[in-house]
């Protein structure tokens, strides 16, 4: 019973950040730079709450998965993400991202967040979010 109301109590933050993070990419187009460098920090919390809330989900239902890359790839086993190629270059990515005083770096992660990581983290917000 913990296990459940744990992932649950984890997909309210997760629920908090997506939105957040959803409301950046929807006026991607209006960003400015300094906005942009604020969507890259908002998709990396949500990143994190959304593998540690697949974790805690996946306990929820007595799968052992600890490390982001297990979750990852249990969460693709089970049906649960769709696209697994992307959450690993998502995994991948994510440090790179960080770095984003470089112009090239800094161009890329917003074509990656735009085109490929949004979708990817709303197909499970949103296979989460049914199940609550």
């Amino acid at each position: 019973m913990n296990k459940e109301i744990r992932w649950r109590q984890r997909f309210e933050n997760f629920d908090k950040a997506y939105r957040k993070f959803q409301a950046a990419v929807v006026d991607i187009e209006k960003l400015s730079t300094l906005e942009k460098e604020g969507l890259i920090q908002r998709f990396e919390y949500t990143f994190e709450l959304a593998w540690k809330t697949l974790k805690d989900y996946l306990e929820s239902k007595e799968i052992d998965a600890k490390f982001p890359r297990d979750v990852i790839k249990a969460a693709f086993h089970y049906e649960i993400i769709i696209d697994g190629d992307v959450w690993m270059d998502m995994l991948e990515k994510r440090n790179i991202l960080a770095h984003t005083y470089n112009e090239e770096r800094f161009n890329f992660a917003i074509k990656k967040i735009d085109e490929e990581y949004y979708n990817a983290i709303t197909q499970v917000y949103n296979f989460l979010g049914e199940i609550i």
